[in-house]
């Protein structure tokens, strides 16, 4: 039978797969039928006779992998970032690689920023504290946190999700500061001020991660790092967990020698180090950060799309440089 096989590593919006479900060239479309990730004999097995996949974070897609799948041409990723999958691997074995960058940009500004203002005005502590039959009614000295406008706001890594969260900032009247590694005058021109990683966290209120994980990367928020901030400064990571070197920032939290932190991933995830959900003084959310229904179908959209542009030997918007580039 002619046509592409394609497997989907876990089940995404419909909405997002119906590009493939209608494609004429696809012959065989599965997703697997299990809430969680593929161990690496599963995903052997289901990708063994595959033209194409479109695949999760979750799912390391190496070279030793790829070695046992000589037929799979295409790859797409439910995701911006790529660091699941060894790029030169795939360009070595002649698999294109596409991502789903730009749709999720907005909802995970929002949930950055959602972060800095829950931190900074105690919202979960303060919830718990009603809840838990705690509150005793209104005090001039009670419960008090951190003013947001007016303050200061360092963003590193000023890629869309870090542009976009300026942005957000600019209403609340934030001094705005970014680390990249060239000078963005989209957002010079709107008062954001390009600093080293030094002065941003010697300077800022708020640190928020937007960083993409790479070796150089990892643990770019560590001990020292930590030890730079403000006593009464707050770190937010949407980002990528292993960005921020976690027992440090339990230290940290716990000697309060910062205010405090919302963390929506985490370094060896869904684990956490151990302390941080015993302290008081941090937010955690489950990697929700594009968790809108519109935001996922339209990073299933994208992946989709870009795959099956790839199996056709087309260069989509969205190829990952890197990786093979497509064979007409």
């Amino acid at each position: 039978m002619g046509g592409f096989s394609i497997f989907v590593t876990r089940a995404l919006p419909e909405e997002g797969l119906e590009p493939l479900r209608t494609a004429r060239d696809v012959a065989r479309l599965d997703v697997s039928p299990l809430d969680r990730p593929l161990g690496r004999d599963e995903l052997l097995r289901e990708l063994a006779s595959r033209d194409g996949a479109i695949v999760l974070l979750m799912d390391r897609i190496d070279d030793e992998l790829l070695g046992h799948l000589p037929r799979l041409r295409a790859i797409g990723c439910f995701s911006v970032g790529t660091d699941n999958v060894d790029l030169e691997a795939a360009r070595r074995r002649g698999v294109s690689v596409a991502n789903a960058p730009d749709v999720l940009t907005d909802a995970t500004a929002d949930m950055a920023f959602a972060l800095l203002l829950a931190c900074a005005r105690r919202v979960v502590e303060g919830d718990s504290i009603v809840r838990t039959g705690k509150f005793e009614g209104w005090s001039p000295l009670y419960h008090l946190g951190l003013d947001v406008s007016g303050k200061t706001l360092g963003v590193l890594g000023a890629g869309r999700i870090g542009q976009a969260l300026l942005r957000r900032a600019r209403g609340f009247g934030m001094r705005l500061l970014y680390t990249s590694r060239e000078a963005k005058p989209e957002i010079d021109c709107v008062g954001a001020e390009r600093v080293s990683k030094e002065t941003l966290l010697r300077e800022s209120d708020f640190v928020s991660v937007h960083l993409a994980l790479a070796k150089e990367t990892r643990h770019a928020i560590d001990e020292a790092a930590l030890s730079l901030m403000k006593p009464t400064a707050v770190l937010v990571n949407t980002a990528r967990g292993p960005i921020v070197d976690e027992r440090a920032l339990v230290r940290a939290l716990r000697e309060r020698r910062i205010f405090g932190a919302g963390l929506d991933v985490f370094e060896d995830e869904p684990a956490l180090a151990p302390g941080l959900a015993e302290l008081p003084n941090v937010v955690l959310a489950p990697h929700v950060g594009s968790a809108t229904r519109g935001t996922r179908a339209g990073m299933a959209r994208l992946a989709a799309t870009g795959l099956l542009a790839l199996l056709r030997g087309e260069t989509p918007p969205n190829w990952v440089p890197g990786s093979a580039r497509p064979v007409h």
